[in-house]
């Protein structure tokens, strides 16, 4: 990078995201961690879990990640519906709990918590229930809300922290809640439960009457057992469908408090800061508090003076000049080992002209050296600026970002060796997110 580059990019940086100042904020009390999959999400929220403990605040971190990363890192056999408590958190009063969202399990606390035991049971037994239960569209993240919404009710812990499920499309952790429970409160299962709302043979008739086409086609495209699950599970939650959009709502609204923050994660990569850019918009038109965007993997250099152009011309000169003198060094070599009997080492009897060959040796020997170092000190300034091609592009991607939304304060994180496997490996990189550049920037 130039110098003039590293200015451009100086002037042009966009604000510093304090992390440490957010998880020192006794008035966060969320944190939500959003973006497209496969930009260490579920990393950066374990990070920001142990890092607020250590600092004072007693976290709970809820991940819907199913690469189980989370526990692993943690040091936890196995993450469930119940938070765990980590061991080997240090701090001054502060704690950390992990767990990891059990969908169905979640939605059956939620049909067991708001119904009789007798209806509970009818409609856990469900197979249209079972199935929606498992893998509806939209449950995994309406099931994530739900569960925001029970950890924030029991106000056992100071923060929350989430790690939203990994999608193709950031939104969907947002759309899915509202898409749910529109189907849950929409004219589909309305006209479904109203036959059970009329009751008896009055029902029956409107069935039989006024639904007879419907159902022949439904029949067809469901099939009469699925249709009649259906129909069974719609009447044993007639009482609950009301409840799942008053806590959809009631949790969305959670989400737009003060004591909330958002934190967008990316990578460095145009399609992960595209989504990016858009999930901020997103978060601006829906007027949620957001607090920055942690750009992950992000490549620097303790040697950024040194330019790509430089670094390659370097190497193409040492390359050059290493060939000559590995070439002469060769010839050196084969002409010092023919055999004269005038030369021979055996049979050599002046001690100055054996002096002299030896020293003659050694000059070869020095020269092949020379040129072996001159080799990998090539090789090397070809990685470094592959290095710096890198940064630059990174950066020039970032610079985009930036140019759309300024406002948008960063906190950019070092690229690590290897991936993140214990409590050592997230502690770097909670030093990495609170330091807020890459090494080397």
């Amino acid at each position: 990078m130039s110098e003039a580059r590293i200015m451009e990019a100086t002037m042009d940086a966009p604000p510093r995201l304090d992390v440490d100042r957010l998880l020192d904020d006794r008035q966060t009390r969320i944190i939500v961690c959003c973006g497209a999959g496969g930009v260490g999400k579920t990393t950066t929220a374990a990070a920001l879990g142990v890092r607020a403990a250590e600092r004072g605040r007693k976290v709970v971190v809820l991940t819907i990640d199913p690469a189980r990363r989370l526990a692993q890192s943690m040091g936890i056999d196995s993450l469930d519906n119940t938070p765990r408590k980590v061991s080997g958190v240090t701090g001054d009063g502060g704690e950390l709990h992990a767990m990891m969202l059990d969908m169905k399990r979640t939605f059956d606390e939620i049909v067991e918590g708001h119904s009789d035991p007798e209806r509970a049971q009818a409609i856990l037994a469900n197979p249209f229930y079972q199935s929606l239960s498992a893998g509806f569209a939209g449950t995994q993240e309406y099931m994530a809300m739900e569960k925001l919404g029970q950890l924030r009710a029991r106000d056992d812990w100071d923060l929350i922290v989430v790690d939203t499920p990994p999608s193709r499309s950031a939104l969907d952790f947002l759309d899915a809640p509202g898409r749910l429970g529109s189907f849950l409160d929409g004219k589909f299962i309305r006209v479904l439960m109203a036959p059970a709302k009329v009751g008896g043979r009055a029902g029956m008739k409107f069935l039989n009457v006024g639904m007879s086409m419907m159902t022949g086609t439904l029949s067809k495209l469901m099939g009469a057992s699925l249709l009649k699950d259906v129909q069974t599970f719609v009447a044993a939650m007639d009482t609950m469908f009301g409840g799942f959009r008053t806590r959809a709502d009631a949790t969305f609204q959670l989400l737009q408090a003060p004591g909330t923050a958002f934190l967008v994660v990316s990578a460095p990569e145009p399609d992960a800061l595209r989504e990016a850019a858009y999930f901020v918009e997103r978060l601006a038109a829906e007027r949620m508090p957001l607090a920055g965007l942690v750009l992950n993997r992000v490549h620097g250099s303790d040697a950024e003076q040194l330019s790509a152009e430089r670094a390659l011309a370097a190497a193409e000169n040492l390359e050059e000049g290493g060939i000559v003198d590995q070439e002469s060094g060769k010839a050196g070599l084969r002409d010092s080992t023919e055999t004269d009997p005038e030369t021979d080492p055996d049979t050599e009897t002046d001690p100055d002209a054996r002096i002299e060959r030896e020293t003659g040796a050694d000059t070869v020997d020095a020269a092949g050296a020379d040129a072996d170092v001159d080799l990998i000190t090539a090789g090397l300034l070809r990685l470094h600026a592959e290095r710096m091609q890198v940064i630059a592009r990174e950066q020039r991607t970032r610079d985009r970002f930036t140019s759309l939304h300024p406002e948008v304060a960063v906190a950019e994180v070092a690229a690590l060796p290897g991936d993140v496997h214990d409590l050592a490996g997230l502690r770097a990189i909670g030093e990495r997110l609170a330091a807020g550049v890459p090494a080397g920037a």
